[in-house]
Protein backbone atom coordinates (compact mmCIF):
# COMPACT_ATOMS: atom_id res chain seq x y z
CA UNK A 1 0.00 0.00 0.00
CA UNK A 2 1.18 3.22 -0.74
CA UNK A 3 1.47 6.49 1.18
CA UNK A 4 -0.94 8.07 -0.59
CA UNK A 5 -3.45 4.72 -0.80
CA UNK A 6 -3.37 5.42 2.87
CA UNK A 7 -3.86 8.92 3.27
CA UNK A 8 -6.74 9.60 1.10
CA UNK A 9 -8.87 6.32 2.94
CA UNK A 10 -7.54 6.76 6.20
CA UNK A 11 -10.30 8.16 9.11
CA UNK A 12 -10.50 9.72 12.55
CA UNK A 13 -12.43 6.79 14.85
CA UNK A 14 -12.48 8.66 18.72
CA UNK A 15 -8.81 9.22 19.27
CA UNK A 16 -7.21 6.81 16.41
CA UNK A 17 -6.62 7.25 12.96
CA UNK A 18 -8.26 3.60 11.38
CA UNK A 19 -8.07 1.99 7.63
CA UNK A 20 -11.45 0.70 6.92
CA UNK A 21 -11.84 -2.99 6.78
CA UNK A 22 -13.90 -2.67 3.36
CA UNK A 23 -11.14 -0.74 1.92
CA UNK A 24 -8.30 -3.25 2.36
CA UNK A 25 -11.13 -5.94 1.22
CA UNK A 26 -11.00 -4.41 -1.75
CA UNK A 27 -7.30 -4.45 -2.28
CA UNK A 28 -6.81 -7.69 -1.28
CA UNK A 29 -9.80 -8.13 -4.23
CA UNK A 30 -7.76 -6.59 -6.84
CA UNK A 31 -3.98 -6.47 -5.87
CA UNK A 32 -2.16 -8.45 -8.50
CA UNK A 33 0.38 -9.55 -6.22
CA UNK A 34 -0.47 -12.89 -4.37
CA UNK A 35 2.03 -12.82 -1.39
CA UNK A 36 1.01 -8.84 -1.10
CA UNK A 37 -2.98 -10.09 -0.57
CA UNK A 38 -1.41 -12.64 2.05
CA UNK A 39 -0.16 -10.15 3.70
CA UNK A 40 -3.10 -7.51 3.43
CA UNK A 41 -5.35 -10.32 4.43
CA UNK A 42 -3.36 -11.23 7.62
CA UNK A 43 -2.69 -7.58 8.86
CA UNK A 44 -6.57 -7.39 8.17
CA UNK A 45 -7.01 -10.76 11.05
CA UNK A 46 -4.32 -8.73 13.41
CA UNK A 47 -6.68 -5.43 13.41
CA UNK A 48 -10.06 -7.03 13.21
CA UNK A 49 -9.38 -9.99 15.39
CA UNK A 50 -6.26 -10.01 17.46
CA UNK A 51 -6.17 -5.87 18.23
CA UNK A 52 -9.65 -4.64 17.64
CA UNK A 53 -10.21 -1.11 18.19
CA UNK A 54 -12.78 0.26 16.07
CA UNK A 55 -15.48 -1.77 14.47
CA UNK A 56 -14.82 -2.43 11.34
CA UNK A 57 -11.76 -0.63 10.72
CA UNK A 58 -7.99 -1.40 11.52
CA UNK A 59 -5.97 0.88 13.72
CA UNK A 60 -2.29 2.58 12.50
CA UNK A 61 -0.84 1.38 15.03
CA UNK A 62 -1.39 -2.28 14.09
CA UNK A 63 0.20 -1.39 10.46
CA UNK A 64 3.90 0.05 12.69
CA UNK A 65 3.56 -3.61 14.35
CA UNK A 66 2.60 -5.53 11.62
CA UNK A 67 4.97 -4.02 9.56
CA UNK A 68 8.14 -4.73 12.29
CA UNK A 69 6.91 -9.20 12.45
CA UNK A 70 9.58 -10.04 9.27
CA UNK A 71 12.60 -8.38 11.36
CA UNK A 72 11.41 -10.87 14.04
CA UNK A 73 9.56 -8.84 16.68
CA UNK A 74 7.52 -10.98 18.55
CA UNK A 75 3.66 -10.06 19.32
CA UNK A 76 2.70 -12.03 22.70
CA UNK A 77 4.36 -9.16 24.83
CA UNK A 78 1.90 -6.61 23.24
CA UNK A 79 -1.06 -9.00 22.95
CA UNK A 80 -0.65 -9.65 26.49
CA UNK A 81 -0.25 -6.07 27.57
CA UNK A 82 -3.01 -4.69 25.56
CA UNK A 83 -5.21 -7.66 27.16
CA UNK A 84 -3.89 -6.64 30.82
CA UNK A 85 -5.18 -3.12 30.18
CA UNK A 86 -8.27 -3.56 28.72
CA UNK A 87 -9.13 -5.49 32.20
CA UNK A 88 -7.65 -3.16 34.07
CA UNK A 89 -9.57 -0.05 32.97
CA UNK A 90 -13.10 -2.74 33.06
CA UNK A 91 -12.01 -3.26 36.60
CA UNK A 92 -11.50 0.07 38.03
CA UNK A 93 -14.35 1.56 36.09
CA UNK A 94 -16.40 -1.46 37.16
CA UNK A 95 -18.07 -1.42 33.54
CA UNK A 96 -16.80 -0.91 29.99
CA UNK A 97 -16.41 -3.27 26.61
CA UNK A 98 -13.19 -5.64 26.34
CA UNK A 99 -10.77 -4.38 24.02
CA UNK A 100 -8.70 -7.10 22.70
CA UNK A 101 -8.59 -10.82 21.18
CA UNK A 102 -11.84 -12.31 22.86
CA UNK A 103 -10.55 -15.89 21.24
CA UNK A 104 -7.63 -16.32 23.05
CA UNK A 105 -9.57 -14.62 26.30
CA UNK A 106 -11.82 -17.68 26.10
CA UNK A 107 -9.19 -20.23 25.50
CA UNK A 108 -7.26 -18.44 29.17
CA UNK A 109 -10.96 -19.11 30.42
CA UNK A 110 -11.17 -22.69 29.35
CA UNK A 111 -7.58 -23.24 30.74
CA UNK A 112 -8.04 -21.63 34.25
CA UNK A 113 -11.73 -22.13 35.29
CA UNK A 114 -12.87 -25.79 34.69
CA UNK A 115 -10.64 -28.52 36.25
CA UNK A 116 -10.79 -31.60 34.08
CA UNK A 117 -8.55 -34.53 33.47
CA UNK A 118 -6.02 -34.12 30.69
CA UNK A 119 -3.27 -36.64 29.76
CA UNK A 120 -0.29 -34.44 31.04
CA UNK A 121 2.30 -36.01 29.26
CA UNK A 122 1.17 -34.69 25.39
CA UNK A 123 2.27 -31.21 26.89
CA UNK A 124 5.39 -32.69 25.95
CA UNK A 125 5.25 -33.52 22.55
CA UNK A 126 6.61 -30.67 19.88
CA UNK A 127 3.68 -31.20 18.08
CA UNK A 128 0.80 -30.10 21.25
CA UNK A 129 -0.82 -26.98 21.05
CA UNK A 130 -3.37 -25.59 23.24
CA UNK A 131 -5.42 -23.59 21.02
CA UNK A 132 -5.36 -26.67 18.45
CA UNK A 133 -6.78 -28.53 21.64
CA UNK A 134 -9.69 -25.82 22.17
CA UNK A 135 -10.74 -25.93 18.46
CA UNK A 136 -10.88 -29.59 18.69
CA UNK A 137 -12.81 -30.22 21.51
CA UNK A 138 -16.81 -29.25 21.06
CA UNK A 139 -17.75 -25.54 21.08
CA UNK A 140 -20.25 -24.93 24.40
CA UNK A 141 -22.87 -22.73 22.74
CA UNK A 142 -25.37 -23.41 25.89
CA UNK A 143 -23.60 -21.12 27.92
CA UNK A 144 -25.26 -17.40 28.17
CA UNK A 145 -24.25 -14.21 29.24
CA UNK A 146 -26.23 -14.24 32.32
CA UNK A 147 -24.64 -18.05 32.83
CA UNK A 148 -21.37 -16.28 32.56
CA UNK A 149 -21.82 -13.80 34.90
CA UNK A 150 -22.93 -16.23 37.30
CA UNK A 151 -20.29 -18.97 36.57
CA UNK A 152 -17.67 -15.68 37.29
CA UNK A 153 -19.65 -14.08 40.31
CA UNK A 154 -19.29 -17.34 42.14
CA UNK A 155 -16.11 -18.89 41.34
CA UNK A 156 -14.05 -19.93 44.56
CA UNK A 157 -10.12 -19.89 45.11
CA UNK A 158 -10.22 -23.81 44.25
CA UNK A 159 -12.29 -23.37 41.08
CA UNK A 160 -9.36 -21.53 39.43
CA UNK A 161 -5.92 -23.29 38.48
CA UNK A 162 -3.48 -20.95 38.64
CA UNK A 163 -1.07 -22.19 36.21
CA UNK A 164 -2.48 -23.82 32.56
CA UNK A 165 -2.49 -27.24 32.36
CA UNK A 166 0.14 -26.70 29.72
CA UNK A 167 2.53 -24.95 31.42
CA UNK A 168 5.91 -26.50 31.63
CA UNK A 169 8.22 -24.87 34.12
CA UNK A 170 10.86 -22.86 32.86
CA UNK A 171 13.07 -20.13 33.27
CA UNK A 172 10.77 -16.88 34.28
CA UNK A 173 12.01 -13.09 33.68
CA UNK A 174 11.08 -11.30 36.78
CA UNK A 175 12.87 -8.33 36.86
CA UNK A 176 13.76 -5.12 35.17
CA UNK A 177 16.75 -3.22 36.07
CA UNK A 178 16.02 -2.44 39.91
CA UNK A 179 12.50 -3.29 39.34
CA UNK A 180 10.83 -6.78 40.82
CA UNK A 181 8.63 -6.23 37.55
CA UNK A 182 8.43 -6.42 34.12
CA UNK A 183 6.99 -3.57 31.78
CA UNK A 184 4.95 -5.06 28.78
CA UNK A 185 4.97 -2.67 25.88
CA UNK A 186 1.33 -2.66 24.05
CA UNK A 187 0.49 -0.64 21.05
CA UNK A 188 -1.50 1.53 22.80
CA UNK A 189 0.29 2.11 25.85
CA UNK A 190 2.28 -0.21 28.51
CA UNK A 191 1.43 -2.07 31.35
CA UNK A 192 3.41 -3.09 34.67
CA UNK A 193 3.86 -7.05 34.73
CA UNK A 194 4.55 -8.59 38.09
CA UNK A 195 5.79 -12.79 37.19
CA UNK A 196 6.51 -13.09 41.17
CA UNK A 197 2.55 -12.90 41.69
CA UNK A 198 2.13 -15.02 39.43
CA UNK A 199 4.32 -17.73 40.89
CA UNK A 200 3.05 -17.03 44.13
CA UNK A 201 -0.50 -17.84 42.58
CA UNK A 202 1.39 -21.04 41.15
CA UNK A 203 1.94 -21.82 44.75
CA UNK A 204 6.15 -21.83 43.86
CA UNK A 205 8.33 -20.12 47.13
Amino acid sequence: MSEQWVTARIKQKGDSKCIPWRNLRDLIMVHPDVKKRADIFALSIYGLVVFPKALGHVDEAVSDLFDRLDKGVTPVSAILAETFRSLNACRRAGEGRFIGCAQLLLVWFHSHFWKVEKVSYRVFSENYSPLKELVATPRRDDITKEKWMAILQNLHKDDVEWRASWTVPDEILYRCGDFDWVPLLGIWGAVGYTPLLVLRHYGSR
